[in-house]
């Protein structure tokens, strides 16, 4: 079985990390389109899979939880005009829970932002720690039956509301939102500090994944085609976050950060995934018994 070189497939995965497109990383590594697509479902599956197994027992004080938006094939509202949409196209959530301290991507999901989803995201939350935690979430309806779901009364969790003015006449239309105007801490479950209420390091995350990854940038035709390429590529970006990728404040990895791992891992650490991961090539051709004996 063919194989790329060890140096292209970690050129590659680290310019899918870095923000470029796929059709730019074939062009400058000089590989089809079909191979830098194989690689990242590669590593995908292979990262999602890590995650899995070695994020839990998580020890953290204060978990912040937030969803980005982004779209795959059309936006919603253009779904139904989109010629043959697929079942999945249309608007995706990033559910995604970040220790506040460590910076540690602790739990993450995608998909709509229902309560179906809300509920599964937290039950996901909840299994991954290993301690009662302080949880803030933004307003959003769905967390309150989630986390009553996951956590019941073992949780000390707030809401962090914030308040829109109306948007101006120049901006309708647009995908800006309007001008916040301010915020409201709401306690809904145990005794949560008040200074800790926040979801300043988890927005400040979803800025980070804007800028890591091509399929998030707005106003592109980048956007992702297929679903399953969308979340293959966040289980890259998770794993990479987490354990290679040293922090500018902590000067660690998040890994490192929360005690998850003690060493500092690099992009041919997830070829290695990659590779670890591949199914075992079995014998070629038809097998013969042979009789003679």
């Amino acid at each position: 079985m063919n194989k790329l070189p060890l140096e292209k497939r970690v050129q590659i995965l680290n310019m899918l990390v870095e923000g470029s497109s796929m059709r730019s990383i074939s062009r400058v590594v000089g590989v089809s389109i079909n191979t830098v697509t194989k690689l990242l479902v590669q590593a995908g599956e292979a990262c999602a899979a890590y995650h899995d197994e070695h994020v839990r027992d998580v020890k953290a004080a204060r978990i912040q939880c937030d969803e980005i938006w982004s779209f795959c094939y059309a936006k919603e509202k253009n779904v139904r005009a989109a010629k043959a949409a697929p079942l999945d196209a249309g608007d995706v959530w990033t559910w995604t829970a970040l220790d506040a301290d460590s910076k540690l991507i602790v739990s993450y999901l995608v998909g709509g932002r229902d309560s179906e989803y809300a509920n599964e995201f937290m039950r996901d939350v909840a299994r991954r720690l290993a301690n009662r935690v302080q949880l803030t979430t933004d307003g959003h309806g769905a967390y309150l039956q989630a986390v009553e779901g996951a956590f019941g009364a073992d949780v000390d969790f707030a809401q962090l509301v914030k308040l829109y003015g109306a948007a101006p006449d120049s901006m309708k239309g647009r995908y800006s939102p309007a001008e916040c105007t301010g915020t409201r801490k709401r306690r809904v479950e145990g005794d949560p500090t008040a200074k800790d209420v926040s979801t300043s390091y988890v927005e400040r995350q979803n800025l980070t994944m804007r800028m890591s990854m091509r399929r998030f940038t707005r106003l592109t035709n980048a956007f992702s085609k297929k679903i399953d390429n969308h979340i293959h590529m966040l289980s890259l970006y998770f794993v990479h976050y987490n354990f290679c990728r040293i922090h500018s404040s902590l000067k660690v990895s998040p890994a490192m950060a929360a005690g998850v791992s003690d060493t500092l891992y690099d992009m041919e650490w997830i070829v290695g995934l990659i590779d670890a991961n591949a199914p075992k090539p079995g014998p070629r051709g038809p097998y013969k018994k042979d009789n003679s004996k």
